[in-house]
């Protein structure tokens, strides 16, 4: 079996729309498993990659939280306020150097040591997105602003301190429905980092 490298051929790549992002249709002809080649179409998202960080506190065993408005699940019937870890696009700096400004903008506390957990792609049937995600710690000196977001940027973000507990709770409810964060929290629940 050839690489998949050598299993696809791009016939066209055509521009959709580069308004907010950049979509494009892409025709290819794809390898199967059996020999056959087959002609597909798909379109692509392509944001940029991004990274995620859960921050929490050991001693008081809280996370620091962000809920701000989604008009991508508001449009799919949420009521579109997702509570959500900082995150944000890496826009060429690198995962560590970008999550740290993102926590600080977002949710007003400055870290200096992240530690990276996974990465993973997060709607790979037509999104090129990966996601790096991170924990750290914080403590009440990290705290050096309200964060809230940069309001260039159009954000307004409520940040949320809560009991580790409370935040996994909310999630087994269904009132934290954000992929990334549920995946951060599940992973601070399976390695314990409470302990």
């Amino acid at each position: 079996m050839p690489n998949t490298a050598e299993r696809v051929n791009i016939i066209e790549s055509q521009v959709l729309s580069h308004d907010w992002y950049l979509l494009k249709k892409i025709t290819f002809d794809y390898q199967r498993n059996n020999g056959e080649w087959q002609r597909q179409t798909r379109e692509v998202y392509d944001r940029g990659n991004g990274a995620a960080i859960l921050l929490f506190n050991r001693e008081k065993r809280t996370v620091v939280l962000t809920r701000q408005f989604r008009l991508p699940v508001f449009v799919n019937g949420h009521d579109g306020l997702l509570i959500e870890v900082a995150a944000g696009l890496l826009e060429g700096a690198a995962p560590e150097e970008r999550i740290r400004d993102e926590a600080e903008e977002e949710t007003g506390y400055r870290v200096h040591h992240v530690q990276k957990v996974f990465e993973a792609y997060m709607s790979p049937g037509s999104v090129t997105e990966k996601l790096h995600f991170f924990i750290a710690e914080y403590d009440a000196s990290s705290k050096v602003s309200d964060g809230g977001g940069l309001e260039e940027e159009t954000e307004e973000l409520e940040v949320l301190e809560w009991s580790f507990d409370a935040a996994l709770e909310a999630f087994y409810r269904g009132e934290i429905c954000d992929a990334k964060t549920i995946m951060l929290l599940q992973y601070a629940a399976m390695k314990n980092i409470f302990a």
